[in-house]
């Protein structure tokens, strides 16, 4: 069974996850790994041309959260830009060579200002739900909250493997030491903007609810009393490792704060998946003159074969 179409609005928000194949700790948090993962994450928002918007991450060990704002099928280029290359260069730091990414990411749509700030909660929760750091903070990975609490720019290093190919023959690059070189390195600038819902809020008032949230998030940790990993045991923990259990729970359509808005982008869903399945039908019939959903991917025609794409 093929996965399930993807629907891009004109423009909208979206709650963005991707899990390492087999849940392994490929991005288990170092300096170097937080520092080329935001490097290619900044990149991947300067390449969107300002189609994508960055408003809150997370990454832990074994997958990422993002939340943005893209505008039509912006958001597919962004992923596939943004997946590729933290695959390769994290693959090369941990010394994995297969697989990075176990399917697909999920983009689920967020509707409204209090379903944005549940998700950016959510964000914000990573380490500390689950009992692997005490405080927010203390998350040794990439994550946004720096930047919501200080600065909303940050540089880090984007390592340009292309310059480093037009230089090989050098001792580095002769050496294997070239991938990550100063020489072949960056800046890059990564920006997190505010919520909508916050645009209209001062610096303080908006770093005062960030606040409010994480208390809020710690508060109900120490609520349940368990222990607690601790930072040096996460930094400890071998990236190839494959948890022995993993979270799964269904993919939710999308977040919103009230039932009507749900059940008002489910029927938006069916009546999208109902137009693709037509024009599909109609495109594997010979008839090239159907017309597909907006921001969807019509089947590749290959010359002499048709190939479905679900």
């Amino acid at each position: 069974m093929g996965w399930p179409l993807r629907m891009f609005q004109e423009e909208g928000y979206y709650f963005v996850t991707s899990r390492c194949f087999q849940g392994r700790l490929l991005l288990r948090p170092s300096a170097e790994v937080n520092e080329v993962v935001g490097g290619v994450l900044a990149r991947a928002v300067q390449q969107s041309a300002g189609n994508v918007r960055l408003h809150a991450f997370t990454f832990a060990s074994n997958h990422f959260h993002l939340l943005v704002w893209a505008r039509g099928a912006a958001l597919a280029g962004f992923m596939q830009y943004l997946r590729a290359n933290v695959s390769r260069k994290v693959g090369k730091l941990v010394d994995w060579s297969g697989g990075f990414w176990e399917r697909r990411y999920s983009a689920e749509p967020v509707l409204d200002d209090t379903a944005l700030v549940g998700r950016l909660r959510y964000v914000l929760a990573h380490g500390v739900k689950e009992g692997l750091v005490e405080r927010s903070a203390e998350w040794p990975g990439l994550t946004c909250l720096p930047q919501l609490l200080g600065p909303a720019r940050r540089l880090f290093q984007w390592f340009n493997w292309t310059k480093r190919w037009s230089k090989r023959g050098s001792e580095d690059t002769a050496a294997g030491e070239g991938r990550f070189a100063e020489e072949i390195a960056e800046p890059v600038e990564l920006e997190v903007a505010p919520l909508p819902c916050w645009e209209g809020l001062g610096e303080e008032e908006r770093q005062r609810a960030v606040r409010g949230l994480v208390e809020q998030v710690e508060a109900e940790a120490r609520a349940q009393d368990k222990p607690v990993l601790g930072v040096r045991a996460v930094r400890a923990q071998h990236p190839h490792t494959r948890p022995e259990r993993l979270k799964r729970s269904p993919r939710p359509l999308g977040h919103a704060s009230t039932r009507h808005a749900l059940k008002e982008l489910r029927e938006q869903y069916r009546a999208f998946v109902a137009a693709f399945r037509e024009a599909a039908a109609r495109w594997m019939g010979g008839d090239f003159s159907a017309s597909f959903p907006l921001f969807s991917f019509p089947p590749r025609v290959v010359p002499g074969r048709l190939t479905r794409i679900l």
